[in-house]
């Protein structure tokens, strides 16, 4: 990222302010690591194995799943980035605009509260690649004392990182993205002189429901990304190509995704209790060598960092724009307090990881879809974003509307909140629509989120963008009537 006179030292001090069009020096290209290091997760590894395993795909399905998810998922992190370009602001400060700033508290909650389990998730991960570092190097065997000492140091590391603010997560990313690709080439030229292709090759084919639902399973984490993309582009000027913003976003996502799916998708078909098992980085120690396995965990474990340091550095912006009157840095503290919480209760009673995970994500992508639609709509009629009204929180803001929320972006959000939540399966809550049609038998309720909340928000009426006299204003009339 480049130097700005905000970001120029080691801690950025900008919070949900807008950035001035003089401080807007950064580069698209420099997108392209950022999107690269938010994938860089073992957990595809995994889901990968789950579409060989739970779905029943073959290898040329799942490499249809591996292509189609990051087009679909980042393809919608790259459009809803060119906010960020637009209103040179974070996403949920932006949001303010969009619902109001009342109302804008409803999805900043849910979007709030949502990455608190996506950040344990990553947590959890990152904590068990810990651990079978050490367990491969020195022997040591995992207990929950141990447990919890590595989720601690995990957390700790990423509060660090993503207190620091945007240079050092770019500058973390950039460098994790040539490793990565070093040390994934290493694994696919061993995968592919070790695998037994013909077995690979001639497993049996899942349908076309299947292939459809798993590319919305691999697609959910992408999606849990779509708010924060205008965070990683508010930097951006005004005249950075909006074709770029999409593209680095959808290469960055692609040149991980495609080829962790298919890994855990060939793995899966020699260890299949890969896609079940209750520790979900543990199976590389033991397919891999040796060689090959320490620093390939070592840098997914960085890859957790980051993708974790990315969503706190996020989630404290949100925390900002629910209303905590404290600095960036320490609003990412409350995400770091919560997710070693809630990492540490599912480290130590969890008995499935993957379940416990897969339905988080169908019920995340849900959750995320309904603020995406509503937001997205709201992009083809606003061009332009205003930085004094997203600032100002009171009933003086031209983004006050009625009584500080908008009526028509609170009811589509909510409406296709609710249906999509209808329309979807999990083992944790299942809707009443789910069977017996289309959009629920293919695990589309995400995506009927996105429509139905879109659909209805460009056809409510929309409240107008007043500026009300402030205070001061207010005083000045009162004197000339006097007078």
């Amino acid at each position: 990222m480049s130097k700005t006179v905000e970001t120029e030292g080691a801690l950025e001090t900008r919070g949900i302010e807008q950035v001035p069009d003089r401080e807007r020096t950064a580069k698209t290209r420099e997108l392209f690591p950022t999107w690269v290091g938010a994938n860089i997760s073992v957990l595809l590894l995994t889901m990968g194995a789950s579409l060989v395993v739970a779905y029943h795909l073959n290898i040329w399905q799942a490499l249809v799943v591996a292509a189609a998810a990051p087009i679909v998922s980042y393809g919608l992190v790259g459009l809803i980035g060119i906010a960020g370009k637009r209103g040179g602001a974070p996403g949920m400060a932006l949001s303010r605009a969009v619902f109001g700033q009342r109302g804008n508290l409803l999805p900043g909650s849910l979007i709030w509260v949502a990455r608190w389990g996506w950040e344990t998730i990553n947590a959890v991960t990152g904590a068990y690649a810990m651990l079978v570092i050490l367990d491969i190097l020195f022997g040591l065997k995992a207990n929950s004392v141990l447990d919890m000492v590595a989720l601690l140091v995990f957390v700790v590391a990423t509060f660090a990182i993503s207190g620091l603010g945007i240079n050092a997560v770019q500058k973390c990313n950039k460098y994790a993205t040539y490793f990565f690709g070093l040390f994934s080439v290493l694994v696919l030229v061993y995968l592919a002189v070790n695998t037994n292709w013909s077995k690979v090759t001639h497993h049996g084919g899942g349908s076309t429901a299947a292939v459809i639902t798993g590319v919305g399973m691999i697609a959910a984490g992408g999606v849990s990304w779509i708010p924060s993309a205008p965070d990683f582009t508010r930097y951006l000027p005004r005249t950075a190509s909006s074709k770029a913003i999409v593209g680095t976003a959808v290469g960055g996502a692609g040149v991980v995704v495609l080829p962790m799916v298919l890994m855990g998708a060939v793995m899966a078909v020699s260890t299949p209790d890969l896609a079940s098992a209750t520790d979900p980085v543990s199976f590389l120690g033991e397919i891999l060598p040796t060689w090959i396995a320490v620093p390939y965990l070592f840098i997914a474990l960085v890859g957790m960092l980051l993708i974790n340091s990315m969503s706190m550095y996020s989630a404290g912006f949100t925390a900002q724009t629910l209303g905590f009157k404290v600095p960036r840095h320490w609003a990412v503290s409350v995400n770091a307090v919560i997710s070693l919480i809630f990492g540490g209760v599912l480290m130590l009673v969890a008995t499935s990881f993957m379940s416990s995970f897969i339905a988080f994500l169908s019920l995340l992508a849900v959750a995320f879809s309904a603020w995406v639609g509503v937001f997205g709509a709201d992009m083809f009629r606003r061009t332009e974003y205003d930085g004094e009204a997203m600032a100002d929180t009171t009933r003086t803001s031209a983004y006050w509307y009625k009584g500080g929320f908008s009526p028509a972006a609170v009811a589509a959000w909510a409406i296709g909140l609710v249906s999509g939540l209808m329309f979807t399966t999990s083992d944790w809550f299942t809707g009443p629509l789910a069977q017996n049609n289309v959009i629920g038998e293919y695990g589309l309720g995400w995506v009927a989120t996105i429509v139905i909340s879109g659909l209805l928000y460009l056809v409510l009426p929309k409240p107008a963008v007043v500026r009300q006299a402030g205070a001061g204003e207010l005083a000045a009339e009162r004197a000339t009537v006097d007078a």
